[in-house]
């Protein structure tokens, strides 16, 4: 595990070498073990490293035997063992024991055919000296991060955003046209990043660059192939057996691996398959001094029963809003999840004891978590029973009438899934936000920019759908980015057992009624009745909590009233928003007339990001 950063050399350049150091020094907490470089006349590579396989001798970036190849690699290859046997009787020489060596002469042996054969996850960019080439792959799910900088001048790499901070050559600008995406996802759903000329390499994504031109390609298509006829014993028969391999290969490390645990099926199902083979494995829960909405009592009571330690902090509304500076300049981009900052405290306790966790993070996703996935499936049914002109019809005369139970219901059914898709409107409706704004921004619709995920997938039913687009947003730009940055601002790998390749090909695989099953209101059901057979049966059928957070009482109170307030009438507010409108939320919600906790959060948060990459950095 690491961070890397890299840049192509220019003429202009000064002092490439002090340059290369700062970008490296800026993304230290990914890598504060070690740190190392590479340079020659066309490019720059540099280093960070979190040990955790092959300590002694698993450093970056890697040369191949010739010098010709150099790699630079971030994250875990599960099947690097069986990779490394296959490539030393084809006649690779090999001088660590690392996961890293398997990608390089991998590269070597089978050109970029060798993300197909990498089972893990991952960012890596390796240099062909010869050709004067830079190749460049991210894992199949996203899990790693992986940005570009681009202009006619410049061309960045790295783990991180604020790497390209230290370097001269990048312009930093605020591209404030994706302020309305931002407002209706929490995120910039696709490829560009709130920053001008920043990018996102998507996951599955591999790019090549050479002679000044990038190019960028998807090596790995998620592909349903639904079976019918099986049974669920079945389906949970193999989800256990794949698990059971996914999280022994996850465990592989020189150092000990512990389990973060909440009080949901997914984290106590990696805890209760990890404890099989490692006896007191240490597991790690955050709650709240705020009772009510502490998971701490569900993990703890789970914790005791199976027989493991649980190690447990509380997280205080003083320190929810303390580390909100430090937690959005570690997220590059503005992103207000709340629960990004109890998983950065819990994070941070666990660092105390270990280098690794596992966590449950994906499960959700690919086997049917999301009550969402439920009204997919009604909508699907609706639309089976009645004509599309008898839809659009009802959801007509529903829009026009007083509210009645089934109203929304209705109106929604009119529509395609795409338009419907909750995630598009998480936070602001297209018309709603712009009232918020100083100026007018032209943007498309929110549910455009989905669009694109369905269109891929038109012949699955609703459901299968939803967990396709979410894979390629929700879980990519938010589950999975804040789950990165706050164990590597902690300097902690996390890996997610879950997203293991096999484990996504098993779930492509399962109808949905054994995913979310509308007929009965179960999420996740092959799932659940896999966990059921190893979990105590009030864990596997306890309902989603989803990381519960007291913001919403906390912004009542007037310590913390006067935080956001002194935010939303900032000159940075001033700049961008409308800040009368601002005060209103904020004020509605004190006084009881409204819920605006979430509205509110993506207001603040953005003013606190922006004040560290724009006033601090």
């Amino acid at each position: 595990m690491c961070g890397f950063v890299g840049f192509l050399n220019t003429p202009e350049l000064r002092e490439p070498d002090r340059v290369l150091r700062a970008m490296a020094d800026r993304i230290a907490h990914r890598g504060p073990d070690d740190a190392d470089y590479y340079r020659d006349d066309r490019i720059s590579l540099g280093f960070r490293r979190l040990s955790i396989i092959d300590l002694a001798g698993g450093r970056q970036p890697l040369r191949n035997e010739d010098g010709s190849k150099v790699l630079v690699f971030n994250g875990e290859i599960y099947n690097y063992q069986a990779l490394r046997e296959d490539l030393l009787q084809r006649g690779h020489v090999f001088t660590t024991k690392s996961d890293s060596e398997t990608i390089l002469h991998g590269y070597e042996e089978f050109g970029k055919d060798i993300l197909q054969k990498l089972r893990g996850m991952f960012a890596f960019v390796i240099w062909n000296k010869e050709k004067e080439e830079l190749f460049g792959a991210r894992d199949i799910f996203g899990i790693k991060p992986f940005y570009y900088y681009q202009n006619d001048e410049q061309f960045l790499f790295g783990s991180e955003i604020k790497s390209f901070l230290s370097h001269p050559g990048f312009k930093k600008e605020l591209d404030e046209e994706k302020i309305p995406e931002y407002l209706s996802y929490e995120y910039i759903p696709y490829e560009n990043t709130i920053f001008k000329n920043v990018y996102k390499l998507p996951g599955a994504h591999c790019m090549t660059y050479r002679d000044g031109k990038l190019t960028v390609e998807r090596y790995y298509r998620i592909r349903y192939s639904i079976e019918e006829d099986r049974s669920q014993e079945y389906w949970e028969e193999q989800i256990q057996k794949e698990f059971e391999e996914s999280v022994a290969m996850h465990q592989i490390s020189d150092v000990e691996v512990g389990c973060f645990l909440s009080s949901g099926v997914d984290s106590s199902y990696v805890v209760r398959e990890i404890s099989k083979g490692t006896e007191k494995v240490k597991t790690f829960s955050v709650g709240y001094t705020e009772e009510k909405y502490s998971e701490l009592p569900y993990a703890q009571e789970f914790s005791q029963e199976i027989g493991v330690p649980n190690i447990a902090n509380k997280v205080s509304a003083d320190d929810f809003f303390d580390a909100m500076p430090e937690i959005q300049y570690f997220m590059d981009e503005p992103l207000p999840n709340p629960s990004e900052i109890p998983l950065y405290f819990l994070a941070k306790n666990a660092r105390q004891y270990v280098k690794v966790v596992l966590s449950g993070e994906g499960a959700d996703e690919l086997f049917g978590g999301y009550p969402m996935y439920l009204q997919g499936g009604h909508f699907a049914n609706y639309e089976k029973k009645v004509p599309r002109p008898f839809r659009k019809l009802a959801g007509a005369v529903a829009g026009a009438l007083p509210e009645f139970k089934g109203k929304h219901f209705l109106m929604r059914g009119a529509q395609q899934p795409y338009q419907r898709f909750m995630r598009a409107n998480y936070v602001f409706q297209e018309k709603e936000r712009q009232k918020y704004l100083k100026r007018p921004i032209t943007s498309k619709p929110p549910e455009e920019y989905s669009k694109r995920y369905f269109d891929e997938v038109p012949d699955l039913d609703e459901p299968t759908q939803l967990q396709y687009v979410d894979m390629h947003t929700w879980m990519i730009y938010d589950i999975l980015l804040k789950a990165d940055r706050m164990s590597m601002a902690n300097s902690l790998e996390l890996r997610v057992p879950f997203l293991d390749k096999k484990m996504l090909e098993l779930s492509t695989r399962i109808p949905s009624r054994y995913r979310a099953d509308c007929a009965t209101e179960t999420t996740k059901k092959a799932l659940r009745g896999a966990a059921f057979k190893q979990l105590p049966e009030k864990t596997a059928t306890r309902k989603k909590l989803g990381f519960p957070v007291p913001l919403s009482d906390w912004l009542r109170q007037d310590k913390y009233y006067e935080k956001v307030k002194a935010a939303f009438q900032s000159d940075i507010a001033e700049k961008f928003f409308i800040t009368d409108e601002l005060m209103k939320l904020l004020d509605d919600h004190k006084a009881g007339r409204a819920l605006n906790m979430q509205k509110i959060w993506s207001f603040y948060t953005f003013i606190v990001w922006y004040e560290q990459f724009f006033v601090k950095n």
